[in-house]
């Protein structure tokens, strides 16, 4: 771990070079400021040691980057709807939908989160399995057993692929 000192200087001399680099990928104060924050926690947290203050410079901004990179590529980021969007939403769901969302979440974990992903955020089985940290196969056969559970709780045939 870096002493105050160290990590105190790298702020100084490189604060503007990584607002700027995150600024330019991230075009969002806020996201920038994370990113900012989370680069020199790294920086701190790093054991290695730099040549000269270009290796260091280099490190701060491919770290930099990287963290960039990772935030748009993040769940949140690819799934975040505008304050605009959530206004034109209807306020009221109807008696049936409320039924049935309510069904899918009392379903166990296991269940509830493949049934959601894929009937209300619109994943496909292999995306839900790379999300979840499951094969494919598991997933389609999660679904399968969780429909038979809705189909349980509401009566009738359940839900629609």
């Amino acid at each position: 771990m870096r002493s105050e000192n160290e990590v105190n200087r790298a702020v100084e001399q490189y604060a503007d070079l990584i607002q700027r680099i995150c600024f330019y990928h991230l075009k969002n104060r806020a996201d920038t400021e994370d990113v900012f924050q989370n680069v020199f926690m790294k920086y701190m947290l790093y054991d290695g040691v730099f040549r000269d203050q270009e290796h260091e410079k280099a490190w701060l901004v491919r770290v930099s980057v990287n963290a960039c990179k990772d935030l748009m590529k993040s769940f949140f980021r690819r799934r975040v709807v505008s304050l605009e969007t959530v206004y034109d939403m209807p306020a009221e769901v109807s008696d049936t939908h409320r039924e049935v969302l309510e069904a899918v979440l009392s379903l166990p974990d296991k269940y509830k989160d493949v049934i959601y992903l894929h009937y209300y955020e619109g994943y496909s089985a292999v995306e839900i399995g790379q999300i979840v940290g499951k094969k494919e196969n598991t997933i389609y056969s999660l679904l399968s057993r969780g429909r038979g559970l809705l189909k349980d709780k509401l009566g009738g045939d359940g839900i629609g692929e």
